[in-house]
């Protein structure tokens, strides 16, 4: 599959994500955080380990600050309400699902196919005068030297200026076509899309 059209369908299941709510939302997320576990456990540790200050933020802003009935009702000041509550970890499921989906997608797509599917989406914007070609070549050499400043352990001001100093690395585009299996993932994502927004 074109990796354009991948990163179409996880847009189209992060927009849907959004839209569940009660048990399908839980089991949307149970299922969501066994597969990442399961296929990119590092990814996936690393991620959520970046947002887990988010996550109890989500959690205190919503759960403490949202009116309603107050949970223990011994201490209604200090009590986080149960409307509060639900959103709270109704907006928390929500971002653990699309975080489990990064982790898999980059896990799973080697960045070559990732800058190749961004710039497959971004060159309708050439008409705007946005050059699709320099945001894809960007984004390939920042994942790599990232890579590389990850593997070998230096810190950000190593990282500078070693990219600054250049190497004459050679680094190469790939384009693929899509196919007819493309075509017929989209329209049944679009099918889904317009179902669940209507």
């Amino acid at each position: 599959m074109h990796p354009g059209t991948i990163l179409l369908l996880w847009m189209a299941a992060a927009l849907l994500v959004q839209m569940a709510e009660g048990w399908h939302l839980a089991v949307l997320t149970a299922a969501s955080l066994a597969a990442a576990l399961a296929s990119a456990r590092a990814h996936c540790m690393r991620l959520l380990m970046r947002i887990r200050v988010l996550l109890l933020a989500i959690l205190a802003l919503f759960a403490w600050f949202t009116p309603g009935e107050a949970i223990f009702m011994d201490w209604p000041r200090l009590s986080p309400s149960r409307e509060g509550l639900l959103l709270a970890l109704a907006h928390a499921g929500r971002l653990l699902a699309v975080v489990c989906w990064v982790a898999i997608l980059l896990a799973r797509m080697p960045a070559d196919r990732l800058v190749s599917g961004l710039y497959a989406l971004a060159r309708p914007c050439g008409m705007f005068g946005f050059s699709a070609e320099r945001l894809a070549l960007r984004l390939l050499l920042v994942l790599r030297y990232v890579d590389a400043a990850r593997g070998s352990g230096r810190d950000w001001r190593r990282w500078l200026s070693a990219s600054a100093e250049g190497g004459g690395e050679t680094v190469h585009l790939v384009r693929e076509r899509p196919g007819a299996a493309d075509a017929a993932a989209l329209a049944v994502a679009a099918c889904l899309l317009a179902a669940a927004l209507w």
